[in-house]
This record gives structure tokens, sequence and C-alpha cells, in this order.
């Protein structure tokens, strides 16, 4: 006999009425400002600039730094910085040292850089499970830090100090990301299971070189490893597509203005600059963390949350005006690695890592390492700048 379907009870009519009124009061708020053509235009453009801008650079930087990583893993340089870096990593982050190699390979190149490390069976048998999804917010708070320090340090000669200040203040942000993440995934995953599956003697056979892989020349093994780490990074490239232009789409919207000539035309990166005016409201707050002269520098690390390098395109027209002095360029190198865009990144990064159900705890765990950045460069600037 064929099953009645059972009718949808008041509760789930009301479920779906106060989801569509959710989301229609900010698209109706954002289209009726943009225009509603210019609105859907902007967010189609935004996403397929994304895609061929960003998206494509990231799984450039995937395949790179995967292939360099199963490089040094074929020939145990991995197991060398664990040594050597434990020293250091496990007391400030309770990481080991290989994950050392995850924060220089994000500081020169962006965020998910590190996800070809994680990937990699050879890096993650160093790890714990519940060590993993930190691997998220260590790699984030080091993003584009070389691209961000260089460029303020471009900014005027006496702003070098200033940059390396700021690296100080990312540093100290990224151990309370990171060990506050970790208070979560203790909890979750206990500190007992290991990270992957692969046994001890098969690990040290591919790190020593014992087994069928010493069977092999190191220029057929070293060809082999550089292929199989690139092919994870095209893997990767795809994985981190829907997060990227679903939640950068969203979050540039509410960051960016009108086009130079202050009106909508739908191209892309256009928007309602409602993160900004946030910032603005909140400056009595951010004026004594920061140091922030101007109400208007608070746009920087908002806009960073987005995009890093659309946060850096605001500091040349900030000095220009006065607006800002050594002290923001401190605050500004500190929150820019940190928040380098890691609303949209954190959450692809966490889906790549398949850590999806703790995205918002590592986007919070995040969101307090940056402050703690800015305010570290900043107190560190007053006292030795």
């Amino acid at each position: 006999m064929r099953a009645s379907k059972r009718p949808r009870g008041k509760q789930s009519y009301w479920e779906s009425i106060i989801f569509l009124v959710i989301i229609g009061v900010p698209f109706y708020f954002v289209g009726s400002r943009m225009g509603l053509s210019n609105f859907f235009n902007t967010i189609m453009h935004t996403a397929h600039q994304l895609l061929l801008n960003t998206v494509f650079f990231i799984m450039a930087i995937a395949v790179l730094t995967g292939a360099l990583g199963t490089l040094l893993s074929e020939f145990g340089v991995l197991d060398l910085l664990n040594r050597f870096l434990s020293i250091l990593m496990k007391p400030l982050y309770d990481l080991p040292g290989a994950a050392a190699m995850g924060a220089l390979t994000c500081y020169l190149s962006d965020n998910p850089a590190i996800l070809s490390l994680a990937h990699d069976k050879c890096f993650r048998r160093f790890f714990k499970r519940y060590q993993i999804p930190a691997l998220t917010n260590l790699g984030t708070s080091f993003g584009m830090g070389l691209i961000v320090t260089t460029f303020m340090m471009g900014q005027g000669s006496g702003f070098a100090r200033a940059a390396l200040l700021g690296n100080l203040g990312a540093f100290v942000g990224s151990i309370v990301s990171v060990r506050l993440m970790l208070i979560s995934t203790k909890q979750l995953f206990g500190t007992d299971a290991w990270a992957t599956e692969v046994a001890a003697t098969e690990a040290d056979e591919q790190v020593n070189g014992s087994g069928a892989a010493a069977q092999r020349s190191a220029a057929s093994r070293a060809l082999d490893a550089l292929l199989e780490g690139g092919q994870r990074g095209v893997d990767l490239g795809l994985a981190v597509i829907p997060g990227v232009l679903i939640i950068c789409t969203i979050v540039l919207m509410l960051t960016n203005g009108p086009s130079p000539e202050g009106v909508y035309t739908g191209a892309a990166f256009e928007g309602i600059p409602i993160l900004p005016w946030l910032g603005q409201k909140i400056s009595f707050i951010t004026k004594p963390l920061f140091g922030f002269q101007s109400a208007e520098a608070i746009a920087f690390p908002i806009t960073a949350l987005g995009a890093v390098g659309a946060a850096l395109s605001l500091v040349p027209a900030f000095l220009a005006k006065g607006l800002i002095g050594g002290n923001e360029i401190a605050v500004f190198t500190a929150i820019g690695m940190c928040w380098s865009g890691y609303l949209s990144t954190h959450i692809a990064m966490m889906d790549a890592l398949e850590c999806r159900e703790l995205t918002s705890r590592a986007i919070f765990a995040h969101t307090i390492g940056g402050i703690v950045a800015g305010m570290v460069a900043h107190f560190a600037f007053l006292w030795l700048g």
C-alpha cells in the first residue's frame, strides 16, 4: 500500500516564510539602490571575474605548492623540518614542526597554499586529527604576507620598520587564532587519533627512500612527485570554486561602492558599502585598540575581510590625504596578513579539509586573532616605532 504524504505543519510554512523574508529584504535593499538589472549583472560579472582571476590563481598556487610539498616529502625534507622546528612550533602553536612549512608557503603566496600540503599523506602523518583543522587558521594568518609587507614598505622610506612590526603582530595573532581553534577541535576529536591511516613503516619508506622508491633514480622520483603533487593542486583548485564564488561575491558587493563616476553600471565588483559603514559606527572601539588617526582608516580591515588586494589599493589614497601614518601602516600590515580575505577563503579551505562543520569556529577564532594582531602591532609601534 502506498504511503500517503504527511502534510506540512504550520511550523514548516512559517519557516519558509521567515526564510523568504530574510533572503528577500537584503536583496530588495541592495537591488533597489543598484537597480535590478545592474544588481544581477554585477553578481554574474563579479563571479565571472573571481573565477578567471582568483580561482585560477589559487589553482596555480595550489599546483606549484602541491608539487613542491610532495617533492619535499619524497626526499625527507619535511621530516628534517619537523625534527628541528618542533622545539618552536610545539610550545607556541601545539603543532608539529612540519607546520612551519605551511606557514612559509602561505607567506610567499596566498592562504590556500597550505591545502596542498595538508592533503599530502607524508605531511599529514606528523599531525594528530585535532590539529588538521587549525592549519586553515595557521595558513590564513600568513597569507600574502610577502606581498603585503613589500607593498607597505614601498609606500614611504620610513615605513619599513612599521611593516616589520606588523609582521610581529601577525605572528602573535596567528598563535592566538590557532590556539583558540585547537580548544574546539580537542573537544571534538580528542588528542589521541592521528590524521592519516598511513602505516609508520610505509611513511618511513617514503621519507627515507627505502623500499620500492629506492629502486628508482632520483630524477624519476622527483618527476613523479612533481606531477602527483601538481595533480593534487588541480583537484584542490576545483574544490574551492563554490566557496570563493559564492562567499566572495557577497562580501565584495557589501564592501565596494559604485563605479568611480558614482553610478551603477552592472560592472564587476560594484556594490553597497555596508561593511565600511558599519566600521564607521564602531570607530569609537577601534581607535583605542588600533590607534587610528581617522575613522576612514577602518575601511582597510573591513575591506581586507573580503580581499586584501582591494584593501591595499586604499593605502595610497589615505596617505595622500594625510589620514594615516606609521602606526596605521603597522596595523594594516598585521591585519592585512591575518585577515587576507579570510571570510571567503576560510569557508572554501575548511570545506577542502573536510571540516565544513567547524567553519564558524575557525572564523570566530581567526577574528579574535586578527584583532590581537592589530593591537600588538599598534602597541609595538608605540614602544618601538
